[in-house]
């Protein structure tokens, strides 16, 4: 494949056509010559292989179109690789708000590579003897078809090529839209239910086996754009089904090679029973009339080549002694059984989690192994062995028999939603397997967890979910936050998740699911709905709906929001509300509670508004909440008259006039931020050349110190006043009540009382992530040994970072206490006696608490010189000692009071550089200099 020019270019040209409008005169003159001598060398076939409007970027800057080339970046910046389509026989690009761009047409025009086309399984259903499909298809910047011809759908033979037509019925499909990530085009209408009749399934199966895919065409510049339909993750359209005809075909609708398709299959010979009985696994197979019978069964120790094989003849059965299925009773199958050891097979059983599969085979006479399919009343069970493992007799997703050795496993067998909303999950978990067992509620990607309660008796399980109040292993009962939950038993006395024991559901109950509820009633709400689903098969998740409705969802209909429906409220008088945003709407604390609870206490007459993002912090009794990205959270920001945020809001928003925009920012910088990283690898001069306008839109900007006050203003290049008024989170340290405050949060965790509090909250690492992107939590304490060391007088409370995704080991044993969800880290920093952390600007808070810090900086070297940088030298001036051992952190918690009286003078000069003003009265003065002049200040007679 011929090389693109992007291809062709260094990292540096790639990095100064994505920040253009950002970069030097002497980038710009460099990109030029770059692009040019490159088409001069290689031709404009190094253009061709580029995106649409990729090409047109290159193509400026060769030609020296500097302030064209700008327009075009910023573009793609709102709308990535968004453009519009024109000329129906020879299309065109057209780049939004640009359409009276010169472009010669060798560099608009749009060939059929350029028009990616997704297709999209959302449903599959079965009508009577009808197979249902439902999803959506759409050309990628053509979000309506064109032309005479509709949306059509096809079945493709994969050997034969041959077509049949299927009917196509156009649906609304809001999910497209959402999926497409994009924000300039909807695809609402490109929803499609394609039905395929008990007619036409009957005539695939007259036409014999074979293999039939799925596509969808649709009309559009150049003519039909076609493709396979793809399969989801899980539930109904991410899981093959297997349909039994009562000619003896087999349908497996579901998916090769992740698109959908009907496989036709006409077996001679299915397994009708395996089961065990006195020592003996037992297989019987049936066998049409005039089939070839296979010679005998092969079962094979994992599915490697040279794995054990264990073999048992098929033998023929009597008609007295027919399946249990039979009755005896005369029918068109001949029967046969193959009989093995069970001895033998689990002579070899590995204890412990680890599970041990079996392929299982029908061997012909020609000694080809064939599979080993299941007819449709084939039940499946599982047998005790010992040590607390069992045979499984399974059946996958397409029908064929699974055999495997495992601990035994909880299996469900029942769901049912009480009237209050909750959900109840009953099953089997046999034998002693589940003695000392808990069972946990883990998020699939953040890893978070949960401790439900569970019911155990007579080799049976029940466990309650109330999804709107689910308690955690330290801290309040929250709801589940979106996303998918699965269930795992695990040992009371279990370290960490690395012996957890998932929750499967019966094979022949996977077709209960999807099964949707309504929530118990939410405070100020309606009930959520809630799905419970399957991935893999048999493991069955819960799963929230999303937090914002079909007109809220997606980066099209939030433009739509913020250009039409922000812009009209704005128009509107103002209320007088305060609205808080801290972090992003994932917690409610830090100084926007601060501020909360002050304009409280002085009784002032505002409505009290928090923004909430996924449903994830508790939030005041008394205040109103208001999803973010919701038309809500729209309105509110649009006409409060105080809004008091501690992070970004976007740089599409507009202080408008008499309103009050508080930035109380949320931290002392050590690690280096915004224009002082330019020139680094985590620099971005976008986000950097927007700071001016974003920070435009606060009143005043608060600043904890004079350090900070410097630091601040140079490097978010803030132009308008900073408030040097210490933060209003740290007043918690000099408050008259922190001691009965310290007790209300110690009684909440449930501490024990007599131990010391240590308090570990690190900072993320960008280099950390997990394959998903997300941050992973970086590890580095020997838990174990900590507590080995210190648990009988001491417990660790464990912060992670809100960007850090990971589970903490030993959490619920009694000393590690995983506190990642706890709403505010300041009644953590009350109850704690000693802070561990790195570079974390929690650090400059606790300082106030005059109370010991210990510094785990493993990775200090890489981490300044590397990674971030810091601001100043931390090894002269850190008010505790820094540590690279989890071994030397241990001993220093062990005698901190030594450590304490060496570092006395360092923490005495610390609080002085970065302690000031310390009186207890951020606070007062945030929000006396918020409502001075307006009609709640002190005196005023205006309301």
């Amino acid at each position: 494949m011929a090389q693109s020019l992007a291809d062709l270019t260094s990292a540096g040209a790639r990095r100064t056509l994505r920040f253009f409008p950002e970069s030097s005169q002497a980038e710009r003159e460099e990109l030029r010559a770059t692009a040019r001598e490159l088409l001069d060398t290689h031709g404009e076939k190094v253009l061709t292989g580029l995106r649409p409007a990729e090409r047109v970027m290159w193509y400026l800057a060769s030609e020296g179109r500097a302030e064209d080339l700008v327009e075009v970046v910023r573009g793609q910046r709102r709308d990535p690789g968004g453009f519009h389509v024109t000329g129906a026989r020879r299309p065109r690009l057209v780049l939004p708000g640009l359409r009276s761009l010169a472009l010669p047409d060798r560099i608009t025009a749009l060939e059929r590579r350029d028009l990616k086309m997704t297709a999209q399984l959302t449903s599959v259903e079965w009508r009577g003897d009808d197979l249902v499909w439902g999803g959506y298809a759409f050309v990628a910047n053509l979000p309506r078809p064109s032309g005479r011809v509709g949306r059509f759908a096809v079945l493709k033979n994969a050997k034969t090529g041959r077509l049949i037509k299927l009917r196509l019925r156009r649906t609304d499909n809001e999910q497209a839209t959402v999926a497409s990530k994009q924000a300039l085009h909807c695809y609402d209408r490109t929803g499609f239910e394609v039905v395929v009749s008990a007619r036409r399934l009957r005539e695939l199966a007259g036409r014999g086996a074979g293999q039939w895919f799925l596509h969808i065409g649709i009309p559009g510049p150049g003519g039909i754009h076609t493709a396979r339909v793809r399969q989801r993750d899980a539930g109904t359209a991410g899981h093959n089904q297997v349909r039994h005809l009562a000619d003896g075909t087999r349908l497996v609708v579901g998916f090769t090679k992740n698109a959908v398709s009907i496989t036709v299959q006409q077996p001679p010979v299915e397994v009708e029973s395996c089961t065990v009985a006195d020592g003996e696994l037992v297989l019987v197979a049936r066998a049409r009339s005039g089939a070839e019978v296979p010679t005998a069964v092969s079962v094979v120790e994992g599915d490697v080549e040279g794995d054990t094989e264990f073999e048992s003849p098929l033998t023929p059965l009597s008609s007295s002694s027919g399946s249990s299925g039979s009755s005896g009773s005369a029918d068109a199958f001949r029967r046969y059984r193959a009989v093995f050891s069970l001895d033998r097979l689990t002579a070899n059983d590995p204890s412990g989690i680890k599970s041990r599969p079996f392929k299982v085979a029908l061997k012909g006479a020609d000694g080809q192994d064939r599979e080993a399919l299941l007819a449709e009343d084939f039940t499946t069970g599982r047998y005790a062995l010992a040590r607390g493992r069992e045979l499984s007799v399974h059946r996958d997703e397409r029908g064929r028999l699974m055999l495997a050795t495992r601990p035994v496993r909880p299996v469900v067998d029942a769901m049912t939603v009480t009237a209050a909303g909750e959900l109840l999950i009953e099953g089997t978990y046999p034998g002693e397997a589940a003695a000392k067992k808990k069972v946990v509620l883990r998020h699939g990607t953040r890893m978070e967890e949960k401790e439900l309660p569970v019911e155990l008796a007579d080799g049976r399980f029940t466990v309650r979910i109330d999804p709107e109040a689910a308690p955690q292993v330290s801290g309040p009962e929250l709801p589940l936050c979106p996303g998918r939950w699965y269930l795992f038993f695990r040992a009371v006395d279990a370290w960490d998740k690395s012996r957890d024991v998932p929750v499967t559901l019966r094979p022949e109950q996977v077709g209960e699911l999807p099964l949707g509820f309504s929530g118990p009633q939410r405070v100020g709400g309606q009930p959520r709905a809630f799905t419970v689903d399957r991935r893999e098969f048999d493991r069955i998740f819960i799963e929230p709906e999303r937090m914002l409705g079909p007109d809220e969802h997606g980066a099209y209909r939030q433009r739509i929001l913020r250009e039409e429906y922000f812009q009209q409220q704005r128009e509107l008088p103002l209320r007088d509300a305060v609205l808080y945003l801290s972090l992003g709407g994932k917690q409610c604390s830090d100084s926007p509670r601060s501020v909360h609870e002050e304009l409280v206490r002085r009784g002032v007459e505002v409505e009290h508004i928090w923004i909430q993002d996924a449903g994830l912090p508790e939030m005041p009794p008394e205040a109103g909440v208001v999803g973010w990205g919701s038309r809500a959270f729209y309105e509110a920001l649009a006409r409060s008259r105080y809004v008091v945020v501690n992070t970004a809001i976007g740089d599409w928003f507009v202080t408008r006039p008499g309103q009050k925009v508080v930035q109380t920012w949320h931290g002392t910088p050590l690690k280096k931020i915004g224009a002082d990283l330019l020139g680094s690898p985590k620099s971005n001069p976008a986000y950097i050349a927007s700071l001016p306008h974003s920070y435009r839109q606060f009143d005043f900007v608060v600043s904890p110190n004079a350090y900070t006050t410097e630091i601040m203003s140079r490097a978010y290049c803030i132009e308008g006043d900073m408030f040097e008024s210490g933060y209003p989170r740290n007043d918690v340290f000099y408050a008259p009540d922190r001691e009965e405050r310290a007790a209300r949060v110690r009684e909440r965790l449930g501490l024990p009382e007599g131990k010391k509090v240590v308090l570990y909250a690190p900072t993320w690492r960008e280099d950390q992530r997990h394959a998903s992107k997300l941050y992973k939590l970086d590890l580095r304490i020997d838990l174990a040994a900590a507590q080995a060391e210190l648990g009988g007088d001491h417990v660790l409370l464990f912060r992670k970072h809100p960007k850090v995704h990971g589970s903490v080991p030993g959490a619920g044993r009694g000393f590690v206490w995983d506190v990642t969800r706890y709403p505010d880290i300041a009644d953590l920093y009350l109850v704690a006696d000693v802070l561990i952390t790195d570079y974390s600007s929690a650090l400059f808070d606790f300082a106030h608490s005059d109370k010991p810090m210990l510094f785990f900086t493993y990775d200090l070297e890489h981490y300044r010189d590397t990674l971030r940088g810091l601001y100043f030298d931390f090894t002269t001036r850190a008010p505790g000692p820094l540590l690279e051992t989890s071994e030397q952190l241990v001993k220093a918690v062990r005698d901190v009071d030594a450590v304490e009286a060496e570092y006395k003078e360092k923490y005495a000069q610390f609080k002085r550089d970065f302690c000031e003003p310390g009186d207890g009265l951020a606070t007062a003065r945030v929000v006396d200099r918020m409502l001075a002049g307006g009609p709640h200040a002190a005196g005023s007679t205006d309301g």
